[in-house]
């Protein structure tokens, strides 16, 4: 079995890896979630979601603390991670390898054993110093993946939305998924 690991970070959108964990838990992927404090309160605010039942959607849920869990350890093989949400604190400690807990030190053994490191930032407007965090990240192999809204696939609703960023965000790690209508020359 794969494994994949989900970090959430504090910024507004957690519906977004509540969605990818949901994918992931009607597949064959073991996954392994770590979620920040204001994660927690963010869930609270933004979804009628309980903490607990977000955490239930993933197989191993890590302690945002603990820097010596298996995820911590590139010698523990997965095929990636993905950060969403991605807060800008969350970015700017990416970008500078600032391993002050569990989400930040997984990702930085995701780029350092050159796995797939997808990261879903949540600001805006973005400022110049976002702009450059992100381009750092990108430059260590990171890839970036705002939540853009889109039309070609003529959404009617908000989970829609949500739908086509989740298909996106797994097509950057190579999974096949129907949760979007896909382009084609006769959309």
């Amino acid at each position: 079995m794969e494994r994949i690991v989900v970090g959430m970070s504090g910024a507004s959108g957690a519906i977004l890896g509540i969605r990818l964990l949901q994918y992931f838990s009607d597949s064959d992927f073991e996954t392994h979630l770590v979620i920040s404090g204001s994660t927690v309160r963010t869930i609270e605010l933004e979804t009628n979601w309980h903490v607990e039942d977000v955490k239930k959607l993933a197989d191993v849920v890590h302690d945002f603390h603990d820097i010596g869990a298996s995820i911590a350890s590139g010698s523990f093989r997965t095929r990636g991670m993905a950060i969403i949400p991605c807060s800008m604190k969350t970015m700017s400690a990416l970008a500078n390898s600032f391993n002050t807990n569990l989400l930040v030190r997984a990702a930085d053994v995701t780029l350092k054993e050159r796995r797939r490191l997808v990261v879903v930032p949540r600001e805006s407007p973005l400022h110049c110093g976002h702009l450059d965090l992100m381009a750092k990240v990108e430059r260590l192999r990171g890839m970036i993946v705002p939540p853009f809204m889109t039309f070609y696939h003529r959404p009617d609703t908000l989970d829609d939305m949500i739908n086509h960023l989740v298909g996106k965000v797994l097509d950057c790690f190579h999974i096949d998924n129907n949760l979007f209508k896909r382009w084609c020359e006769n959309n």
